[in-house]
């Protein structure tokens, strides 16, 4: 497969003063069900919330000073990330390359008709049908029997591919321009670097930090998305690196770090927009986003070199979660830099760019 080409398309005009499309997957930690939960040997090394955890808060702090300088809009572009690509869109459908299997899922963002002929649509090996709202379950047509998993790869780290009830088949492949992003820095930094990732899935993120010298804490609520992650932490060979994988719903878990005085150097956060929590807890994105951000804030160290937040299948402008967060981020310099994440078709071949298809919102804070 080709190279990850990423661009980072920014907007022509200077910097200006700070004066001034995925489903809900489960709480805050978890993004999908994955199929199965793997075997006892590994149950055990996950740390489990308390049987009965109440529901826990705080105020929001004041926050004083200016507001950090905005980037706008920034459009952070994929054509192919590894075993992956962006063949063909239209219909209200997607058609992906997923190591050797080629796959059409629903995407109500491609509005438009597809380039490729439908004979080629009709070859697909798998085909997700059911529920075409993206909080919805179905199940998958296969041309022929498939094996449960396969191998794939992005930047380096071998992981496996699952098809499951809710569309997802283990790895979101637009978000790797933050992990490229975020490698770079822990490369770059000469230092010991701690990686929080909240709503952390099936690790891939959480690999690719540990990969590049990283000490990683990953945060899910689902003990399947941990098993699924324990499972790629052996097939990327990264047994031995330092990772925590946390099952807890993610505000009781930042909340209980902001008291122990824990801090990191760069957070990744993913939350749905509706989700429930091992014990029940419940999570609406419009509710809990404010509190969540302003507790990420006081979990930064005072090194810190980003905050990155991806937000899927809301109807809201990127400008809302921008300002929310230059609202959190007052009085702290740096920069807000905020859009969307796109992913450009690279057609049957991986190399002949089409259309781009726009799949999550994000707002990334990161230093002077």
């Amino acid at each position: 497969m080709n190279a990850l080409k990423n661009k980072e398309r920014r907007p022509v005009q200077k910097t200006r003063s700070g004066a001034d499309s995925r489903p809900s997957r489960g709480h805050a930690a978890t993004k999908s069900e994955p199929a199965r939960q793997t075997g006892r040997s590994q149950e055990k090394t996950i740390k489990q919330a308390p049987a009965t955890a109440p529901a826990e808060t705080r105020a929001l702090l004041p926050r004083s000073g200016e507001r950090p300088p905005e980037r706008v809009p920034v459009i952070l572009e994929s054509s192919g990330a590894g075993d992956f690509h962006l063949i063909d869109s239209g219909n209200a459908l997607k058609l992906e390359q997923y190591g050797p299997y080629r796959i059409v899922r629903p995407e109500a963002q491609a509005l438009w008709q597809p380039s490729l002929a439908a004979h080629v649509w009709e070859k697909a090996d798998a085909v997700f049908t059911g529920d075409t709202d993206e909080d919805g379950m179905g199940r998958w047509r296969f041309s022929e029997a498939l094996g449960e998993t396969w191998p794939l790869s992005l930047l380096g780290i071998d992981f496996l591919g699952r098809f499951t009830s809710f569309r997802h088949v283990g790895v979101f492949p637009e978000q790797i321009v933050h992990w490229k992003w975020m490698k770079n820095r822990i490369e770059e930094a000469k230092r010991p670097v701690k990686v929080l990732n909240l709503f952390g899935y099936t690790g891939v993120a959480s690999l690719v930090a540990a990969a590049a010298g990283a000490e990683v804490t990953h945060v899910d609520a689902s003990k399947k998305a941990i098993g699924w992650a324990r499972e790629n932490q052996a097939l990327a060979r990264l047994d031995k690196a330092p990772i925590r994988w946390i099952c807890e719903d993610a505000m009781k878990f930042i909340l209980r770090e902001e008291r122990r005085g824990n801090r990191f150097d760069i957070i990744l956060t993913d939350p749905p927009k509706f989700g429930r929590g091992p014990n029940g807890e419940v999570w609406q994105l419009f509710d809990h986003l404010p509190l969540m951000l302003d507790i990420c804030r006081e979990l930064l160290s005072p090194k810190a070199i980003g905050l990155v937040l991806t937000a899927y299948s809301i109807r809201a402008s990127f400008y809302s979660i921008h300002e929310l967060m230059r609202e959190t981020m007052r009085g702290a310099g740096g920069a807000v830099e905020s859009g969307e994440l796109v992913i450009r078709e690279a057609g049957l071949d991986g190399k002949t760019p089409g259309r781009a298809l726009s799949t999550s919102l994000f707002s990334r804070w990161v230093p002077a």
